[in-house]
């Protein structure tokens, strides 16, 4: 799995016009799910995400996770992410889930963050959206399961 991580003020997912997850403060996630992946990294990288220690404290220094700030989870499926851009100039996405395998993840994903009683929007996967937000700080973090 590979989870894009960006602390924002505010981030919504559109479907054409029709708003289908917003959060105010907290993260936006752009989730990205391997043939290889399994509900045990998806537990993990969710335990991970929500843990991290990236929104500031009364100092200024990141030492607050979105739980302690009131903070929510804005979780997009993005498939390219697995786009591998090496040979030519158009991305392979061989090593990208496919739907059946890669939805079940993605919901395990999204339960185990909701699971830590974060309130928790999504996206609607395989859909063409919109994603809007405005990165706090900008702070953007890169997590790959290894």
């Amino acid at each position: 799995m590979r989870a894009v991580i960006q602390r924002v003020s505010q981030a919504r997912v559109r479907i054409g016009e029709e708003i289908v997850g917003q959060v105010g403060p907290g993260l936006l996630v752009l989730l990205g799910v391997a043939k290889s992946d399994t509900e045990e990294q998806a537990r993990w990288l969710a335990d991970k995400i929500v843990a991290l220690r990236i929104f500031n404290d009364d100092d200024g220094k990141m030492n607050r996770d979105v739980a302690e700030i009131g903070g929510a989870v804005l979780v997009v499926s993005q498939f390219t992410l697995y786009g591998d851009c090496s040979k030519g100039r158009r991305p392979s996405f061989i090593d990208a889930a496919p739907p059946e395998l890669a939805i079940p993840l993605y919901e395990a994903f999204i339960n185990a963050v909701k699971a830590h009683g974060i309130p928790t929007q999504t996206g609607q996967f395989g859909a063409m959206m919109q994603v809007e937000l405005i990165n706090d700080g900008p702070v953007t973090l890169i997590l790959d399961w290894k």
